[in-house]
């Protein structure tokens, strides 16, 4: 039947919350208070005193208000009074105090989602004056009165307003854009349940422990796990959510959705049931995880979805679809790989460079744990695709971690293994002070050959246990940012396995359990992994990565473990330098992205903008006639087209205003766009074999050995 859709001005009924938490989270807050508290589990085991209360009242407070634009000065006296009781609160599992402050919270975003949008219908959008919309209110204290947050709230709109103007939008469109937006903030908070709640408020606890200890719902650890096996049994769909319905963002290659050749991105999900017949469920103003649930299913079995296509209207009949479910593999966050030609030196012949790009450790643990033959991997997809480069006769490969940020200690440890023949690859420090060498027991490498790492502030955990293995070694060059810094092993812990429940009730429990170490000692803990060869820094250490924690583990070190080193970088260091220092200078997408580094850096110290329409038209201007420049200058080069060139200017939009297609194709096309970062790296890697192959004092010097390193110099 034709689908009504939902209007702005209807408010959507908040999803009822008790006053307390259910049986189930009495249990599992006492669960995670014993895990948090003991030394056999935690890492760093910390009593729940009125202190740690304290840290995660603080805590609590912004999770749910971080940017101080919904509670007030009077709600935060009245909310003190709970500071020194939250630690009782977790013991007793009587969770009172997190439900009463979350009942304000709702209570305060529906105020100030009333006044927005009471403001779009009066005149206050002239932009001549010379105030500013002060957005960065991390150190601000709370606002006073409800006085205070209007004003902080008009310029808030003012400033939404201007963008969606700039970008070229009319005042109706602007007006129904934005009422439309302040609508939706209202109605996913009524969305949120007693489980969302809890688990807030557990994880203010968690994070009061270290960064990394976390807390999950039975559902959220079901999708913790699944981002980790890069594996699902379901259609095979990335879905989003738009306004009151859930839509197709994109089809996973491959899977049902795809071989049934009905569903395209756009598609609009508003019914779904459950085998060949029965009840059709309408899922319109649903919650986006409560349709995936309903969608996901084991294999072989079947779903019916009634959709609505992307180019039909709302009012449109829809189209009933029966799709048998499968297992799909998530292949676009699997390691891939692609082969750069990189210009000899002089007379030298062209050196071809095999890249191979990896966003995370993934695991499919279960699999694993079942001895299925092809369970998802890292390290075996990763040796497959050297096998496959090997066989294309590259000269060197360069390992891109930028932005993974880990996953499994396993596959880091055995992805290590490809590159080096044997030995210890990472100490692991237990919570009782106990030392346990964690190393590579295969002997022969899938690569003996040149090897680079790409890194950057992203690569954390796994990342930097394989990079800091690969440097110790002097296996292979470390070029790109500083890493991360985060130098502790989690493990997950299921809070079911202690009452043998049949199901899911308690969730599960993201647990430091130990820090690791580098095979010479040091830890990458606070300090992370230093390249080799440095690239400028694209986010200060005081802005991201563990360093900005305020109860990150220090820095440490104990003592190293015997290894074999296959090499010494440090003579060839100055030359690579002098060779990649001249080569960027004339490199024009690596000064571009400097520039652009150096302007966002700028922009990020900044904590208001200007409301003056004249002042931001002139900045847009200024952006857009820089990338028409760029573009032209590619042209003249003969460089490669940004893709996004014509993309990249403020539209004013949120992720879920943009129309769907246009954007998952735009998402598609930031994968062509000109990297200058991998390049460098792959033409720092070929210079360093031209320089050994040319120069036996220094290939003596740096490859003092034979075996897996001699092959740099071959």
């Amino acid at each position: 039947m034709p689908v009504e859709p939902a209007k702005a001005d209807e408010a959507k009924v908040p999803a009822e919350l008790p006053s307390g938490p259910t049986e189930y989270q009495t249990t599992a807050a006492k669960l995670v208070y014993g895990l948090l508290s003991d030394s056999r589990y935690a890492y760093r085991p910390q009593a729940l005193d009125d202190a740690l209360s304290a840290d995660m009242y603080t805590r609590y407070l912004e999770a749910l208000d971080g940017g101080k634009q919904f509670f007030t000065a009077a709600d935060i006296a009245r909310f003190d009074r709970y500071k020194t009781r939250l630690d009782d609160a977790i013991k007793s599992g009587e969770l009172d105090p997190a439900y009463a402050i979350f009942a304000t919270y709702r209570e305060r975003v529906n105020e100030r989602v009333a006044y927005a949008r009471k403001l779009l219908k009066q005149d206050i959008f002239d932009f001549t004056g010379d105030d500013e919309f002060h957005y960065d209110r991390e150190d601000a204290p709370w606002a006073a009165d409800t006085a205070a947050l209007d004003k902080l709230w008009k310029q808030s709109v003012r400033n939404d307003w201007l963008r969606l103007k700039l970008a070229g939008k009319e005042p109706d469109k602007i007006r129904e854009t934005l009422d439309k937006r302040y609508a939706n903030l209202a109605e996913n908070t009524a969305e949120l349940e007693g489980q969302d709640v809890f688990q807030t408020f557990l994880n203010a606890y968690a994070a009061a422990i270290d960064p990394h200890t976390n807390y999950f719902t039975p559902r959220s650890a079901e999708n913790f796990n699944l981002a980790m096996s890069l594996s699902l049994e379901g259609i095979g769909a990335v879905l989003q959510k738009q306004d009151d319905i859930v839509a197709i963002r994109e089809i996973v290659p491959g899977g049902p959705a795809d071989k049934s050749e009905i569903l395209a991105p756009g598609d609009r999900i508003v019914g779904v049931g459950q085998g060949t017949s029965g009840p059709v469920e309408d899922v319109i103003g649903w919650r986006i995880d409560n349709v995936v649930e309903l969608i996901r299913g084991p294999k072989d079995s079947q779903v019916r979805l009634d959709v609505i296509p992307a180019e039909a209207g709302l009012d449109s009949k829809p189209v009933r679809v029966v799709i048998t479910r499968d297992e799909v593999r998530l292949e676009d966050q699997a390691a891939k790989s692609e082969i750069l030609t990189i210009p000899g030196n002089g007379d030298a012949p062209d050196q071809r460079i095999g890249v191979i790009e990896l966003p995370g450790f993934y695991q499919d643990f279960e699999a694993r744990r079942l001895n299925k033959e092809n369970y998802a991997s890292a390290t075996r997809d990763v040796a497959r695709l050297l096998k496959q480069l090997k066989a294309q006769d590259v000269d060197g490969v360069v390992l891109d971690l930028r932005n993974n940020g880990g996953g499994s200690l396993n596959e880091a440890i055995e992805l290590t293994g490809l590159f080096i023949d044997q030995g210890p690859v990472v100490q692991v420090r237990e919570s009782g002070g106990r030392v346990v060498v964690n190393g590579d027991e295969d002997a022969g490498v899938a690569w003996d050959g040149p090897l680079a790492v790409l890194v950057n502030r992203g690569s954390a955990s796994a990342s930097e246990i394989f990079a800091g293995a690969i440097q110790d070694y002097g296996r292979g060059l470390i070029i790109g940012e500083t890493t991360f810094g985060k130098g502790t092993v989690q493990n997950l812990v299921d809070l079911d396995r202690w009452p043998a429940n049949e199901e899911e009730r308690f969730g599960q429990v993201k647990l430091t359990i130990a820090q690791f170490f580098r095979v010479a000692g040091g830890s990458t803990q606070n300090k992370g992994v230093v390249p080799d060869i440095a690239f400028p820094a694209s986010v200060d250490a005081t802005e991201y990565g563990e360093s900005t924690y305020d109860n990150a583990l220090p820095w440490t070190k104990i003592a190293p473990v015997p290894h074999i080193n296959y090499g010494n970088f440090a003579p060839l260091l100055p030359k690579l330098e002098t060779l990649h220092t001249d080569r960027v200078a004339d490199n024009r997408e690596f000064q571009w992205w400097k520039e652009d580094v150096a302007r966002y850096r700028e922009e990020a110290a900044e904590t208001s903008i200007s409301l003056n329409e004249a002042e931001r038209r002139a900045e847009r201007d200024a952006n857009e006639a820089r990338r028409k420049q760029r573009q032209e200058t590619r042209e003249e080069l003969g460089l490669a087209l940004d893709p996004l060139a014509a993309a990249q200017l403020d539209d004013g939009l949120t992720a879920n205003e943009r129309d769907i297609v246009e954007d998952a194709a735009r998402e598609k096309a930031a994968e062509d766009r000109p990297d200058p970062l991998l390049r460098e790296s792959a033409a720092i890697l070929a210079d360093a074999l031209w320089l050994l192959s040319n120069d036996e004092q220094l290939s003596a010097a740096v490859l003092p050995g034979s075996g897996t390193a001699g092959h740099w110099a071959d």
